[in-house]
């Protein structure tokens, strides 16, 4: 018997009002479902990941299903969908809430061990009260529970209240409460809260910093020209203890710029046989692990290539794409400028290509 997490993505976003679904406008580089799926994968909590989404997703570490018209149809979808696949404990997350973290899932899971249902809550910072019909009256806050996700159920118990439910239900604390059923409530996260319309983007501030990077190399004959890791047909290639491309070097110096993290020579020095003939898309590797490591994300790359030839126009596509695989983030953020030196010094006799970039982070 193993755990599952779910992950409801299939909502139609009315309260937003953008044309695009919230669960998919990107935040920090990446759509917004895609914060939680990766926080699940990144506690190894789950043998099983599920996706329940009205749009067509391909995730290798997980399971997608079309969800149903309300959020209680895609949840039922979901334990259908899991009923034959011994599963002993379902966490049930809204794509929305896309501050989820690895420490409230280990605190969820440690209370399943003694309870079939746990749910997180915030109390209420505000006075609350309710009205009926015309009268106003007052709650008692420190009695409020204002509930999250995910909410953590054991499976065979959840399903069968499922399958006997006929009302439409918010969320699945609901139907265990209309049961009868108990619950145990513990402390939530005050960050993992809920993007419901547009202004609660407001409260997703981050640090930006930015970084430049710049690099020139000799053009030589007799070797391959390559440019933001991709191979270009041209009469000469790029001199360097490496495979000598200038947008990765000076897109590398920027990130690490923006990181305060020294420079590209630091990490791969040019008087080291170890990176001799390195390829460059290889050097990004322990950049992006910095990255990834201290919570950055990528927000947008401005390049110049700085040479008479070869045209950049012919070839920004194939670069801007190879970026893109290269730096995990979409091609959209990527930007690649042509500039001639209209014909001066060394770039202007085609015996070198420069290149300089600027990078925005998020943290």
């Amino acid at each position: 018997m193993s755990d599952c997490f779910i992950l409801l993505s299939a909502g139609k976003s009315k309260r937003f009002k953008s044309k695009y679904n919230k669960q998919f406008i990107t935040y920090k580089n990446k759509p917004l479902f895609e914060h939680s799926l990766r926080t699940a994968l990144d506690s190894k909590m789950f043998k099983k990941i599920l996706i329940v989404s009205n749009k067509k997703l391909n995730f290798k570490n997980a399971d997608v299903i079309k969800g149903g018209k309300e959020r209680h149809n895609s949840t039922q979808k979901a334990l259908n969908y899991l009923r034959n696949k011994k599963i002993k404990n379902v966490f049930i997350h809204d794509a929305a809430r896309p501050n989820l973290t690895v420490n409230l899932l280990k605190r969820l899971k440690k209370e399943l061990k003694n309870n079939k249902a746990v749910v997180p809550y915030l109390k209420s910072e505000n006075s609350v009260k309710y009205k009926i019909k015309n009268k106003v009256n007052n709650l008692d806050r420190d009695k409020v529970l204002i509930t999250q996700t995910p909410q953590c159920f054991n499976f065979i118990e959840l399903f069968n209240l499922y399958k006997i439910n006929k009302e439409k239900i918010t969320d699945e604390a609901s139907l265990y409460l209309q049961n009868n059923k108990k619950i145990k409530f513990i402390l939530g996260d005050k960050n993992n809260f809920k993007i419901t319309t547009k202004d609660d983007l407001n409260y997703l501030n981050s640090k930006i910093y930015y970084g430049i990077g710049f690099d020139i190399h000799k053009l030589i004959k007799n070797k391959q020209l390559f440019l933001g890791g991709v191979k270009i047909p041209f009469h000469s290639g790029l001199k360097g203890h490496s495979d000598g491309d200038v947008i990765l070097h000076a897109i590398i110096d920027g990130l690490l710029g923006a990181m305060r993290k020294s420079d590209i020579g630091t990490l791969f020095p040019s008087n080291s046989n170890k990176f001799k003939n390195i390829r460059s898309k290889n050097m990004l590797a322990p950049v992006l692990r910095l990255l990834n490591d201290n919570n950055i994300s990528i927000n947008n790359i401005d390049i110049n290539l700085i040479c008479e030839n070869p045209k950049v126009s012919k070839i920004r596509n194939k670069i801007i794409n190879s970026l893109s695989n290269l730096l995990s983030i979409n091609k959209n953020l990527i930007n690649l400028k042509g500039k001639t030196v209209e014909k001066l010094g060394i770039i202007g006799k085609e015996q070198a290509i420069a290149c300089e970039v600027i990078c925005s982070l998020t943290k």
